[in-house]
């Protein structure tokens, strides 16, 4: 799951992204509202968790303006602000979900996973596509019901593709859902992620659509 993560303390972004990047998620953080606009339209992101006390601009004003402009990311706001005023109103004007904060960090993965789960169109906390069993829970992916070690990277790719079965992914969507806005990755490094799932789950486990990208294949018999 690839997370825009919308935070002005700067203390805070580093715990939550150090922990969803231990938990397997890639995160892009921001910090303000300007920066979160940007990034929204230059990524391909599953989920968005905003802070609403922003330099910028409130976040309530811009999830407002996402959801006129048709941006249906969906969004998790994270804040102090724990009036029910202000959750009902967090809520009525767009938000998918609501945490107040200090929170615990299973929580919130939880939650995002929920969010992205409805979006989605699956009810549990397992994607399954034939033989391939991914819980994203544990974060461990099964085979005919043994389990298949992967890496952080590979289980990146893997979730992409199957949280979105019936689509193409461009190079560019995968490679932002593996490794986020970061520079230096070397040009065949997802080529090689494909290569080892390929060998782990069967070669149909990825198709190659030319010109495009790739996309989930057809479940193994």
């Amino acid at each position: 799951m690839r997370v825009l993560l919308v935070e002005d303390d700067m203390l805070v972004s580093a715990g939550i992204v150090a922990g969803l990047r231990v938990h397997g998620l890639t995160v892009d953080a921001v910090s303000s509202a300007a920066q979160a606009s940007l990034a929204a339209s230059a990524g391909d992101f599953d989920a968005c968790i905003l802070d609403l006390g922003l330099p910028d601009s409130d976040g309530v004003d811009l999830l407002v303006k996402w959801r006129n402009c048709g941006v249906r990311l969906p969004v998790l706001i994270l804040t102090a602000r724990a009036a029910l005023e202000h959750r009902v109103n967090g809520l009525r004007l767009g938000a998918d979900d609501y945490l107040l904060k200090p929170f615990e960090l299973d929580e919130l993965i939880a939650r995002l996973y929920a969010i992205v789960r409805r979006t989605s169109g699956w009810s549990s906390d397992k994607l399954t596509h034939g033989r391939v069993v991914l819980e994203t829970t544990t974060r461990e992916v099964f085979l005919d019901g043994s389990h298949v070690p992967m890496s952080r990277r590979e289980l990146a790719v893997l979730e992409a593709l199957m949280l979105n079965p019936s689509r193409v992914l461009t190079t560019d969507q995968l490679h932002g859902s593996v490794y986020g806005f970061s520079d230096g990755v070397e040009s065949n490094a997802l080529n090689v992620h494909i290569h080892h799932l390929r060998r782990k789950l069967g070669q149909q486990i990825v198709e190659t659509v030319r010109g495009i990208g790739y996309k989930l294949g057809s479940p193994a018999p």
